[in-house]
């Protein structure tokens, strides 16, 4: 049984197919030569562009380094500036912190 694609997600991919296709035909590259260059089928990216939630992502991150874009990937989730991650982190932090006792050592 297939758990169904949340509306946002659904819309996200969309959105991110047609950039894609946008990004393209920005660049004059025909859809043949963009799936030359991400080693995928022709009917990949037309899925892709179309926004089919079924391509894996890894031809996207293809699609991305093929335009020079590698680094829109690396922010995707970018932990350092994770306000939800962060808050939740320093929920947890304790209240107050103890020095550890020293034992004195030697003595007979």
């Amino acid at each position: 049984m297939e758990c169904p694609i949340p509306v946002p997600v659904a819309r996200a991919i969309h959105k991110f197919g047609s950039d894609i296709s946008l990004a393209r035909r920005r660049r004059h590259i025909s859809q043949a030569s963009l799936a030359e260059r991400m080693g995928a089928s022709l009917s990949t990216v037309r899925r892709m562009e179309k926004g089919d939630f079924r391509v894996p992502i890894h031809f996207f991150a293809r699609a991305l380094h093929v335009f020079g874009e590698t680094h829109a990937l690396e922010r995707l989730l970018d932990t350092p500036n994770d306000e939800i991650g962060l808050t939740l982190m320093d929920e947890q932090l304790p209240k107050r912190v103890r020095g550890k006792r020293v034992r004195p050592t030697g003595a007979l």
